[in-house]
């Protein structure tokens, strides 16, 4: 009898707005998906193809998240801890053991580890990662429609220069994290006013 095993990744610490997106995902042992890696080492093409393989060829998978206003309250570590609890949560069979990428699990009642690289040593985890990216890049594509200046679809959300400069010219919407100290920066900038949907206001403020 297979270890029923869960791969857990999250993608969205580092950038100032939306969600920090995870993914859990137990592989079928029966159909194995060749080329699963590290996400950030794939081509988008290469994710979206590998993304719908998972998706349809392992034995259960789920996504779970934490808002930007979660992350405000909680603080990014335990906010991605408790996305990750909501993925593992969501699947339809309980894993027998999580993998989780990074250096520490979230405090439940899973038999857990924690793998360093994870992402690249675990195909579980390899799997998880590449949902949650697409995912989450497939929220910024969305996100880029509704406020096409800030160039969203680009650099993710990161905290890139071109970002930060255009954090700085329009200010901060609604759904960027309000603790992250650029975005603090930047509202001082604006007077504590959040830039609406463009397509409501032009480009006027709120």
């Amino acid at each position: 009898m297979n270890l029923l095993i869960a791969g857990v990744d999250e993608v969205g610490r580092g950038p100032l707005v939306g969600a920090v997106v995870t993914a859990a995902v137990i592989l079928d042992p029966n159909k194995p998906i060749p080329g699963l890696m590290d996400s950030k080492k794939l081509s988008e093409k290469k994710r979206d193809l590998l993304a719908e393989q998972i998706r349809q060829n392992a034995l259960c998978w789920s996504l779970g998240r934490a808002e930007a206003q979660e992350i405000d309250q909680l603080n990014i570590l335990h906010a991605t801890m408790l996305a990750m609890t909501r993925a593992v949560e969501g699947l339809s069979i309980c894993p027998d053991l999580v993998q989780v990428d990074g250096n520490r699990c979230p405090n439940w009642r899973y038999a857990s580890e924690a793998i360093v690289k994870g992402d690249s040593k675990v195909a579980e985890i390899s799997a998880a990662s590449i949902l949650a990216k697409v995912s989450r890049d497939q929220e910024m594509a969305e996100l880029d429609k509704q406020y096409p200046q800030y160039g969203f679809a680009q650099h993710k959300g990161y905290p890139t220069a071109k970002h930060l400069q255009l954090l700085a010219q329009y200010g901060p919407t609604e759904h960027y994290r309000m603790s992250f100290k650029p975005v603090i920066r930047a509202l001082q900038q604006h007077n504590g006013t959040l830039h609406s949907d463009s397509s409501n206001s032009g480009h006027q403020h709120a």
